[in-house]
């Protein structure tokens, strides 16, 4: 599948640090992120303990953890689900003056067969554990979340602020394995840069109806889509 693109204006502006979006800006801090930290609580003593843990979403934008049963965090979301995320945009400078978000939610196992490769489209060196039997994908339900934009600016959000609604897009999500493969490269990379983005060499690694991940080594991009796409024969005109 190849895309025509033209030079047009983007509809909707990247979220920035200093923009007013607040919901915008939680979404792409939320796919853009490729490692967190992960507070969950130790079952003996009801202590908070911090681990550091790579990070993808699944369609809907929830986290998609990837965790060994023999990891301390993993035995303590197996005892109590509630856990909370810590998310940031990276950057030069104070690294308070970058944007954040605090997420809080439920853990749950998930076997679920799409997750495999979502994961690995962002963390290709998973492939080396990804498959041992010790492993299993943990998928977070945001139950409400805490922005650091800026100064003066930490609005609380609601869980319906960070996901994106799937309903009817049974015909792109089923498609997304291959329109990821077969979307043409070159085009990806013009149209990454006609919407804002920093030159680089990125490449598609995940679509959903809110907009599209991209990936250039240890850069990951989010680029929301100007209108809800549930269907891959919308593709042609959202990406233009």
């Amino acid at each position: 599948m190849h895309l025509m693109i033209p030079i047009t204006p983007r509809a909707e502006p990247l979220p920035e640090p200093g923009g007013g979006d607040h919901s915008a800006l939680a979404r792409a801090l939320l796919r853009e992120a490729l490692t967190a930290s992960l507070a969950t609580l130790d079952p003996s003593g009801g202590h908070p303990f911090v681990s550091l843990v790579t990070v993808a979403t699944d369609y809907d934008g929830a986290p998609l953890l990837l965790a060994s049963r023999l990891a301390l965090h993993s035995r303590n979301m197996a005892a109590d689900g509630r856990v909370s995320l810590l998310l940031s945009r990276p950057g030069r400078g104070d690294p308070l003056a970058h944007p954040r978000l605090t997420l809080s939610g439920i853990a749950t196992p998930s076997g679920a067969k799409h997750l495999r490769a979502r994961f690995l489209a962002r963390h290709p060196k998973a492939a080396l554990y990804i498959d041992f039997p010790d492993f299993r994908f943990w998928r977070v339900l945001p139950g409400a979340a805490h922005l650091v934009a800026g100064f003066g600016r930490a609005p609380e959000l609601p869980p319906a602020a960070l996901l994106t609604d799937l309903t009817g897009a049974e015909a792109l999500l089923d498609a997304e394995p291959r329109l990821v493969e077969q979307l043409d490269a070159a085009a990806i990379q013009r149209y990454a840069l006609r919407q804002g983005a920093p030159a680089g060499a990125w490449r598609l690694v995940g679509l959903d109806p809110g907009g599209v991940d991209l990936l250039d080594g240890e850069r990951a991009l989010r680029l929301p889509f100007p209108c809800h796409v549930t269907d891959p024969a919308m593709l042609d005109d959202v990406m233009r």
